[in-house]
């Protein structure tokens, strides 16, 4: 199937590892050029390099995501150096602070809705005038499967959520400019670096996992989670607007979540 992604613009938000980088090293296969940012210049700088190596084209920009002004400027740097933006995908986000309610402090709940949410937002907002200028905007939200099921770290989860709730609000608020905004969902993504380690460290307690909550006795991979975004992104996923997209191998239970005593 062709996506029709050839020639479009994309800016990704935490590309230089993980499913963001699948994601723009699959929007490169697809034939759009592509924008990523990151904190980490070295590795953003190896991230382009790898992207621009088939021949596809790639371009980076260092910044910090939970700093707006930065956002911005990645955005509209992005859609200077490409000559436009019609594509955005929101994926930096992750863990901070301590997961636990009892021994969190607000700075944690600031920090993480921050890093996973405003940052979001941050991009939408710079975005818009760029991907309302070609008459097709495309807005993902990395989210993920925590965000509707219970789990570890309820600052994460609530980030989370807030994403897929953020998606379906600002599909009504953007559609009147053409701009479709959807979350995707990935469950527990077995070649990221935290999984990578996990089942290395803790061989018996993967096992089990694996065997009582995966119904495919395996995890799904970034380049699974990529490929799901390219079709939500694409001219060819018209359709799906103001939803979640769960990409997670069919993983049903949540997991055991052992509480802290000692608070």
């Amino acid at each position: 199937m062709d996506l029709e992604l050839a020639g479009r613009r994309a800016l990704v938000t935490g590309g230089s590892a993980g499913i963001g980088y699948a994601i723009a090293r699959s929007l490169v296969k697809e034939g759009a050029a592509v924008g990523i940012c990151a904190r980490d210049g070295a590795r953003l700088s190896h991230a382009v390099e790898a992207l621009q190596r088939g021949g596809g084209e790639a371009v980076g920009v260092v910044a910090d995501v939970s700093v707006p002004e930065q956002v911005s400027h990645a955005v509209d740097e992005v859609a200077d150096r490409l000559g436009g933006l019609e594509l955005l995908v929101a994926c930096a986000g992750g863990h901070l602070g301590d997961p636990w309610l009892l021994k969190s402090k607000s700075s944690d709940w600031t920090d993480i809705l921050q890093l996973n949410v405003v940052h979001a937002v941050d991009a939408v907002r710079a975005a818009v005038p760029h991907l309302r200028d070609h008459g097709f905007g495309s807005v993902l939200f990395i989210s993920s499967i925590t965000g509707w099921r219970p789990g570890p770290s309820s600052a994460y989860a609530a980030a989370k959520a807030a994403l897929i709730h953020l998606a379906a609000t600002l599909a009504q608020e953007l559609g009147p400019y053409r701009i479709r905004v959807n979350a995707l969902s990935p469950g527990s993504t077995g070649d990221t670096d935290g999984w990578v380690d996990y089942r290395r460290q803790h061989p018996d307690e993967f096992a089990a996992f694996e065997k009582d909550e995966l119904p495919l006795r395996r995890l799904v991979t970034a380049q699974e989670v990529a490929d799901v975004a390219c079709l939500v992104l694409s001219p060819r996923g018209a359709g799906v607007n103001g939803t979640n997209v769960a990409v997670d191998a069919g993983q049903y239970r949540p997991h055991a979540v052992r509480f802290p005593t000692d608070v």
